[in-house]
């Protein structure tokens, strides 16, 4: 049976650049409700303008996720707007480039407040609705990043393998509940994030393609989506490889700068 976007009331974190722009964007042609959550409320604006001329109906929302008040104001605002939240695309994130032995506090403290307690407190401000109503979906964007520590991108990778974690005790906690649960994992991605890299980077997407890719693992339900293939069976395989061999190949890789 097709997925209707149509009417769907959708909530994206990060909304206001790369993927989070891209999916919002895609479903405003799609005919969606979108509400459009970041720290920038005159892009949210901007951006709104977009989503409403591509088709779709658009509510800014100038929120920061790792602030739990903030997230549930934002959530309350949406459902006073249009009844309820069909989706969340939790995909507000930063990263960083930053080797081992420079390791700073504060930094990696910021990329784990983000990346982690971010979902955690987008989550919190819409499942008691969705579990009210007995329907909904919960959509992470992790990263490849999550399935080994990646040279200088400890707290990045870090994190990323604990949206993972989260999700999949979710999806076990709420598989009765009517909720579906999934984890996309990207590789790499054309946006902000990934600008300034030194080296080429490895199967490097177009951020509309990989929006279009997100949303149809979307419309299938997947517990978790990692593209592309390519990249996704390399870093599989890596997963299974000893430490020792593991530290030589990465520690030589392009993924360094």
């Amino acid at each position: 049976m097709r997925y209707e976007w149509k009417d769907k009331v959708v909530l994206i974190t990060g909304a206001s650049s790369g993927i989070g722009r891209a999916l919002a964007l895609a479903l405003g042609r799609r005919g969606s409700r979108v509400g459009l959550l970041a720290r920038r409320a005159e892009v949210l604006i901007e951006l709104a303008g977009e989503v409403e001329r591509a088709g779709g109906k658009a509510l800014a929302l100038a929120a920061d996720v790792r602030d739990a008040g903030e997230m549930k104001k934002a959530a309350e605002r949406v459902r006073e707007q249009w009844g309820h939240v069909d989706v969340l695309v939790a995909n507000a994130g930063m990263s960083t480039t930053t080797a081992g032995a420079d390791l700073d506090a504060a930094e990696a403290g910021d990329v784990i407040s983000i990346n982690v307690i971010g979902v955690v407190n987008s989550v919190a401000a819409v499942l008691p609705s969705m579990i009210e109503r007995g329907g909904g979906h919960l959509v992470a964007i992790s990263s490849l990043a999550a399935y080994r520590g990646l040279p200088k991108s400890g707290a990045y990778s870090a994190s990323k393998a604990a949206v993972s974690t989260l999700f999949e005790s979710l999806r076990v906690d709420l598989r009765k509940r009517g909720i579906a649960v999934t984890v996309i994992h990207p590789g790499f991605i054309r946006t902000p994030m990934t600008a300034g890299r030194k080296k080429r980077l490895p199967f490097l997407l177009e951020v509309d393609d990989a929006a279009c890719r997100i949303l149809r693992a979307i419309e299938r339900r997947a517990r978790t989506y990692a593209f592309p293939w390519q990249l996704a069976a390399v870093v599989r395989l890596l997963k299974h490889v000893p430490n020792a061999l593991y530290d030589r190949i990465a520690s030589n890789s392009s993924f360094r700068d």
